[in-house]
């Protein structure tokens, strides 16, 4: 079954739930149970949240995702409403209508995902990360097989992109320090560069894709420029498609600034600015790594904690950030903060942007230890 009919199917079996005087989009209040909940949606900019963590069932039983641990969230780049939550030790989940719930997507081992992307070409091809594996599907999450093995079971796959010009290019890089590649959408691989600590993200520009960007555990960043054009039915030369160029190590005007030892996320915005957000700074960059900018935050860097960074698709000057307990707006490229609390106990782990509809903001949480 296509995405299409999935989605059909699932907006029928909203419409019993509703029928039945069940819905499962819920509202709630900071103290109550559905607000210690893994999912929330604003669609006001943060203004305000809701939980949506309902699941749809065919007997009309209320059931939720509430107490999942969410990982990392990814939007189809094709249709904004089809979002997956990649949780800790429970597997992935799928919405492609966040007010029809949510789906736990099967042939995937009930286990942490460490990263889920879509093809941007093709909607129903899907490439999600778990411990040492790669598993793709082509059929709308129905069915996965394995891609890529790494034989020593203690090194994971800690990253995947998927190349938005050529989409049979697909990149991982691994915690042992690996970044892989393979021309031919995960069929065949060859480790094109080695680094010395564990990879924990890989981006690419979304002004060019030859343009990748390598963020290490150790808060090291790279950047390489890598060939799009390849093809494996017709290329002869099978080391241009490999071929990583201007290889540079940004780290020396980095280190004019106190990092601290922990990575918490990368991003870049539409134009090409990379955010870079450790456990005490939040850093921009308007020319790929070349020079870096400290973005002034309201609370002390060694109180920072920032967990995620979100920028509106259509807005680069509208910024967003979460720390355990708040949730940060700026509408003037990080002058000035709006500041508001939580809607739960959780913390606050992940933020994704509707790129069709920026005031649409999910925010996936965690239970504190």
């Amino acid at each position: 079954m296509n995405k299409k009919n999935w989605r059909l199917v699932l907006g029928l079996i909203g419409l019993l739930l509703i029928s039945a005087g069940c819905s499962i989009t819920t509202t709630s209040k900071k103290g109550d149970g559905l607000a210690e909940a893994s999912i929330f949606l604003s669609t006001d900019s943060g203004d305000t949240w809701r939980p949506m963590v309902g699941v749809p069932t065919a007997d009309g039983r209320a059931q939720n995702i509430g107490d999942l641990n969410v990982n990392i969230m990814a939007m189809d780049p094709q249709d904004s409403l089809a979002v997956y939550l990649a949780s800790f030790d429970q597997g992935l989940y799928y919405t492609y209508n966040i007010t029809n719930g949510w789906s736990h997507v099967g042939g995937l081992p009930r286990a942490t995902i460490n990263d889920i992307k879509v093809d941007p070409r093709n909607k129903c091809v899907l490439y999600a990360a778990v411990s040492n594996r790669l598993y793709r599907s082509n059929d709308c999450s129905r069915t996965w097989t394995q891609a890529y093995f790494e034989s020593n079971a203690e090194v994971s796959v800690t990253s995947v992109i998927v190349d938005h010009y050529n989409s049979r290019n697909v990149y991982i890089g691994t915690s042992r320090g690996e970044i892989i590649k393979s021309i031919d959408s995960g069929e065949n691989w060859r480790t094109i560069q080695r680094l010395d600590e564990g990879v924990s993200r890989l981006i690419t520009s979304p002004l060019d894709s030859r343009r990748l960007f390598i963020a290490t555990s150790h808060n090291r960043i790279f950047s390489f420029t890598s060939n799009i054009d390849t093809n494996p039915a017709t290329s002869a030369d099978v080391e241009r498609n490999f071929l990583v160029e201007n290889w540079t190590d940004l780290n020396d005007v980095l280190r004019d600034y106190d990092l601290g030892a922990t990575f918490r996320d990368i991003v870049m915005s539409a134009d090409g600015v990379i955010y870079l957000a450790t456990e005490k700074l939040l850093l921009r960059s308007p020319d790929n790594g070349i020079t870096w900018e400290n973005i002034k935050l309201i609370q002390p860097n060694d109180q920072a904690a920032i967990n995620a960074v979100a920028v509106n698709p259509k807005d680069p000057n509208d910024l967003y950030y979460v720390t355990n307990t708040t949730f940060f707006r700026s509408m003037d490229g990080g002058a000035t903060w709006k500041t508001k609390n939580l809607p739960t106990r959780r913390i606050g782990r992940n933020l994704l942007i509707d790129f069709e509809n920026p005031n649409n903001i999910y925010l996936g949480t965690i239970k504190p230890k």
